[in-house]
């Protein structure tokens, strides 16, 4: 079976939304820096980047998907580093930073995409394949959750090793797993937990590369690892598995010509 992108369409640039801004500028050259290390940012309109590769481009800022849901294109998507700058006009910047999270996603990797398509000329399509999957389901002491309250608020937020939900179903904590925390796990999360209902659910971890915190002199309790989190905080598991997934297939890229 084949999806394709949000538009319908196939081609170099088909995915972004014809309302969506572009960045005004935009500088690409091959890294020169030796290995010394990636660094990408994208704050007041302003992306910079070094030392990366458009493989990490893709996961990070036009995609978010991880690396595994990434299929097809050269040898060089991988290995081949550049050093990027683009930047938005004001106006742009502005009304993106002026949107919500959800909406300022959108729109931030459909900028991205666009930026892909005029200097690497990217085409790629949507299509679903059968991998590795992390199955959400109960252990066997049971669940933890705590039912939302009715008619109570709906909800999600998430900073670094924390993550709060009102109102959530299990089929929308797995989404949020697979989108949010992409990078850390690594694969689609699949609700197989059986349990209906919404819930309310506080989550707490130590992100991937990141020390335990203390506050005053105490251990913080994010002190795990998400899938000892997810287990002993709210009764559920992360179990290897495999499922159909929807991956980025690339059909065509360019090496950029250097300004």
């Amino acid at each position: 079976m084949l999806v394709v992108g949000a538009t319908g369409q196939r081609g170099v640039g088909q995915a972004v939304p014809a309302a969506s801004p572009t960045f005004e500028v935009s500088t690409v050259k091959v890294s020169r820096s030796g290995g010394s290390g990636s660094y990408s940012n994208f704050r007041n309109g302003v992306f910079t980047a070094t030392d990366v590769s458009l493989k990490n481009v893709m996961e990070d800022w036009a995609f978010g998907v991880p690396e595994a849901r990434i299929v097809g294109g050269p040898k060089w998507l991988a290995s081949e580093r550049f050093d990027i700058e683009a930047k938005l006009n004001a106006q742009a910047a502005g009304r993106l930073e002026k949107l919500d999270r959800q909406q300022r996603g959108v729109e931030t990797h459909a900028l991205f995409q666009q930026l892909l398509a005029d200097r690497f000329k990217l085409a790629f399509h949507w299509e679903t394949q059968e991998m590795p999957v992390y199955a959400l389901v109960v252990v066997k002491k049971g669940s933890l959750l705590q039912e939302a309250k009715p008619n109570g608020d709906t909800g999600i937020s998430l900073s670094a090793g924390k993550l709060t939900a009102e109102g959530v179903t299990m089929d929308g904590l797995a989404r949020t797993l697979t989108q949010e925390l992409s990078q850390e796990l690594g694969r689609v999360v699949v609700n197989r937990t059986g349990i209906l209902g919404r819930y309310d659910l506080t989550l707490r971890w130590t992100p991937q590369n990141d020390e335990p915190k203390t506050n005053d002199g105490a251990e913080a309790d994010a002190a795990s690892s998400i899938f000892t989190a997810i287990q002993e905080q709210l009764g559920l598991k992360l179990e290897s598995s495999r499922g159909l997934v929807q991956v980025l297939a690339i059909d065509h890229l360019e090496m950029p010509t250097e300004n």
